[in-house]
């Protein structure tokens, strides 16, 4: 792997243009962890096809909350996990960047969710199903390959997207690869296939 590419926990990775996968088309992740045995992120600009309250029905407050849920990969899809940035109000996940935590205590979520009327928090948590995994140095294979675009952590593109529209996936991942500068206004523009222009 080139020495100029470091991939470590907290990085994003933007899908390449021409990456024509249907699983990671037009997707960012946050790696979660990258190592000798394999690596694991998550895909937090994809809608599944559900919400949370349809995915827990039977969950005392969740089953009350029509949020969206990401669909995090094609790995572990009926594992469903928390990306958030409330450290204090939910103990027991782990920092995977600086404003960017995973896991924590379910309860804790579903209390700072319904703590009051002022739905903000509801911004700073994500929920996410199934995750992108890699086995030893197949992450290392692809991006030697350029299939993926390595972005400093923004915890905004994680948290700050509006989640109501359908283009939701496609502006996430435009604004990550805009925001390396020139470079990455030129590959947020760029067709998948050269033959589409």
């Amino acid at each position: 792997m080139p020495e100029s590419i470091h991939i470590a926990a907290g990085t994003l990775l933007a899908s390449a243009p021409d990456l024509l996968d249907p699983n990671f088309m037009h997707t960012v992740m946050v790696i979660c962890e990258h190592t000798a045995e394999g690596a694991y992120g998550l895909v937090f600009n994809k809608r599944s096809t559900i919400t949370i309250d349809r995915l827990m029905p039977e969950h005392p407050v969740l089953g009350q909350l029509q949020l969206p849920v990401a669909w995090g990969g094609p790995v572990q899809n009926d594992t469903l996990q928390i990306l958030h940035q409330y450290p204090a109000q939910i103990p027991g996940g782990f920092k995977t960047a600086e404003g960017v935590y995973l896991g924590g205590d379910l309860d804790d979520v579903c209390t700072l969710l319904t703590a009051n009327e002022d739905t903000s928090a509801h911004h700073g948590i994500r929920f996410v199903l199934g995750c992108a995994g890699w086995g030893p140095g197949q992450l290392d294979t692809e991006l030697e390959a350029g299939s993926w675009v390595p972005l400093p952590m923004n915890p905004n593109l994680i948290f700050g997207m509006d989640r109501g529209g359908r283009d939701d996936q496609e502006e996430a991942w435009q604004a990550a690869l805009r925001s390396l500068g020139r470079e990455g206004e030129d590959l947020a523009s760029m067709p998948p296939d050269i033959g589409w222009n």
